[in-house]
């Protein structure tokens, strides 16, 4: 018998009012950013969890980063690992389909989209040629399944081959402890060169099993039958980087039982107590966008080590994590703008245990990780920016980390070489010459000259002068690359020439060569966050630098236009906000003068860009950083210089917020008068006392009071 979405809807409602208290969760909706290309998946999972075990309809192209699209119809299976908003596909192991009639060749199925139903830490969907309801439910390392059945047979069929953007299994290796119980060990050439082990368990014994291979697969295929008891079939799947042994004892510890409302309520309450850090004020529409994003942004990093502390590290060596915890997927190029700064805030026990995790990856290989997926490293993007997120923790003292430390893996990550570093050329130069480093080269420039500078504000905190001062020559190379003719950054060779003939509209990317990453020479010029007064100096000052900024937001492409990218989206003029080197953009006007338009520009993101529907993201979630600019953004602030202690002021969203700050303090933020006309910030006073300049800082935050942003009309 099917399960109508209304039941489940009523469900939900009971499970939340039977608590006590506002539940956060019930207003988040984990289908926001699975249409369009947010990339996002509905799958259940927890906090940080290595496993996020959700519906899997796709395999192949850019659409299935995450596995899941939804206007699909058709199931392949369920999967129990993805990618949240990534724009690179991997993951999605082990699928898992049930069925209820006899065995076939193709197990996929069509689902009622009606009977679809998510919430935090709990899926469920009704299979129709499958006649089986699925139910999901997860723990930090182990997902369990319920399965009931309409039909006479109970199957299941797994597919150890099955990786999202079509990687390779190269190894496979399973047995069966028992009649119910299944072990392996998975090598994966993927995105990264990955190892997985795992432990699947059943409530009943398996009675048959039917097993075949294809030629090209290095794993087999498995159906297996269970006795037509006429009662549900539950299914636990626990995950290791470890070992199968390790594995084991992570089901043991996290769901010892067959109690699937019991695990169920576990992770949901996982959800409220991080969510519960917020107490938003506004329309229900209002607190599903805020509270969906700040679900999104604690989706990923995800902690790989086992329960005992164990993880396999970038060497493919067992390592003992120093906290108990080695967080990966790090998608530092996207997170380090604002999401890392807001863990460091709001959660500094996680923000500690993060930036420890990038020092023992560097250990392992010998640079911090530029893109770490299970804990390997897979070099995409540019720059290193760890460095930010670990000079932030080590400058705010964030537990765990040492400061020595920090800075002796900082510098060697920005002096040694290594595949994506160019020191040599940078330093003789003074910039990347196109003619020489190749692809990407002033987007290169730009982005490093950041982590130079959060590496010198670390050296000047532990006394390292002469590097200070070294990496502080490095974040002015910027200026090498500004071209006062066209007033934008452009590409230089090795002779000092501009590059000939120059395309500004051109979308670039390292896959088709061009000096920029993702984006053209509109989007990078104004990635200067470590010295936004010099830019505005070199561009004329402020009425010609907020001249300039005013022409990105109205230009539209022409002719010399070439080029497509997917991840340049959410475009106003040339500002992409669908892609994260736009973001702090919107802030510069504040800090030229104008904070007039950065009302302007932040309302009309939060307008067209952040809404409560499957497409309500307009570029990749991107491990929660497309989440964390909105949730800063609504608040009313902004880290345009991330590992400073600074937040520019912009224009809240919302009417209001508190904010329970670390440390037991409670910052409460009102934005009185806020209306559709009132987007204008008036008058700003923190504690009744009126600030004056255009923003604040951490520590003022941390102590908490009452943030008033006093809303007007223009």
């Amino acid at each position: 018998m099917k399960i109508r979405p209304f039941i489940l809807a009523f469900a939900s409602a009971l499970l939340f009012s039977c608590s006590g208290g506002e539940r956060h969760v019930s207003y988040v909706d984990p289908f926001i950013g699975t249409d369009f290309n947010g990339h996002t998946s509905p799958g259940a999972c927890v906090p940080h969890g290595l496993v996020q075990a959700g519906p899997q309809t796709g395999i192949h192209t850019w659409d299935y980063c995450s596995g899941y699209r939804y206007t699909d119809t058709l199931l392949l299976g369920f999967s129990q690992t993805r990618l949240s908003g990534t724009g690179c596909a991997d993951l999605g192991d082990i699928l898992v389909m049930p069925f209820s009639d006899s065995v076939r060749t193709d197990y996929a199925s069509h689902f009622d989209k009606s009977s679809e139903f998510a919430e935090p830490g709990y899926y469920t969907a009704y299979m129709d040629e499958n006649r089986v309801r699925t139910e999901i439910t997860a723990a930090p390392h182990t997902a369990l399944y319920r399965f009931t059945f309409d039909g006479p047979r109970r199957n299941v069929y797994m597919d150890l081959n099955s990786v999202t953007g079509g990687r390779k299994v190269t190894f496979a290796e399973v047995s069966c402890p028992d009649a119910s119980t299944l072990a392996g060990t998975v090598k994966v050439h993927g995105w990264v060169r990955r190892q997985y082990s795992f432990v699947m368990q059943f409530d009943s014994p398996i009675v048959s099993q039917r097993e075949w291979r294809e030629e090209d697969k290095e794993a087999s295929y498995r159906v297996f039958s269970f006795e037509d008891n006429g009662k549900p079939l539950m299914m636990k799947i626990a995950l290791s980087s470890v070992s199968a042994e390790g594995a084991g004892n992570n089901l043991a510890a996290e769901i010892p039982d067959w109690d699937f409302e019991k695990a169920r309520s576990a992770a949901v309450a996982s959800w409220q107590e991080v969510l519960s850090m917020a107490d938003v004020m506004g329309s229900d529409r209002e607190k599903t966008i805020f509270y969906t994003a700040l679900y999104h942004m604690y989706i990923q990093p995800n902690n790989i080590a086992d329960v005992d502390g164990q993880y396999r590290g970038a060497d493919d060596k067992i390592h003992q994590a120093a906290s108990g915890k080695h967080y990966s997927t790090l998608s530092q190029w996207d997170t380090f703008r604002a999401a890392n700064p807001f863990y460091s805030m709001m959660t500094p026990q996680f923000g500690g245990e993060l930036a420890v995790s990038m020092i023992e990856q560097a250990r392992e290989q010998g640079f911090l990780p530029i893109w770490a997926l299970w804990g390997q490293e897979n070099y995409c993007m540019i720059g290193n920016h760890s460095v930010p997120v670990v000079v932030e923790a080590a400058l705010r003292g964030l537990p765990g980390v040492d400061a020595d430390e920090a800075y002796s893996v900082v510098k060697q990550s920005l002096t040694q070489p290594h595949r994506k570093s160019d020191w040599e050329l940078y330093d003789r130069y003074g910039y990347l010459p196109f003619d020489l480093a190749g692809s990407e080269s002033i987007a290169r420039t730009l982005e490093m000259g950041y982590d130079d500078y959060c590496a010198a504000l670390l050296a000047e905190k532990l006394g390292y002068t002469e590097d200070a001062l070294f990496f502080r020559k490095r974040s002015q190379y910027y200026r090498n690359v500004y071209d006062p003719s066209t007033r934008l950054a452009r590409g230089r060779d090795s002779e000092g020439n501009w590059r000939t003939p120059f395309l500004p509209f051109s979308y670039q990317t390292s896959s088709k060569g061009g000096d920029y990453t993702e984006g053209n020479c509109w989007q990078y010029t104004w990635h200067v966050l470590q010295d936004v007064p010099g830019l505005i100096e070199i561009m004329g000052g402020k009425d010609a630098f907020v001249t300039k900024l005013d022409s990105l937001f109205v230009f539209t492409p022409d002719e010399s236009v070439t080029g497509y990218v997917p991840d340049v989206s959410g475009l106003i003029g040339q500002y992409a906000h669908g892609n994260e080197p736009s973001h702090h953009v919107a802030y510069l006007y504040a800090l030229a003068g104008r904070p007039d338009r950065t009302a302007e520009v932040i309302r009309e993101v939060c307008d067209r860009y952040y809404t409560d529907q499957p497409d309500g993201l307009c570029g990749n979630e991107d491990c929660g950083q497309m989440s964390a600019w909105y949730v800063f953004s609504a608040l009313g602030f902004y880290p345009v210089d991330p590992a400073s202690d600074t937040f520019v002021f912009g224009a809240p969203q919302i009417p209001g917020a508190d904010l329970r700050m670390p440390g037991g303090k409670l910052l409460k933020v009102r934005a009185k008068g806020l209306s559709e006309t009132a987007k204008y910030v008036g008058k700003i006073t923190l504690n009744g006392v009126q600030v004056s300049a255009p923003s604040i800082t951490l520590s003022e935050l941390l102590e908490g009071g009452e943030l008033v942003f006093e809303m007007i009309e223009r």
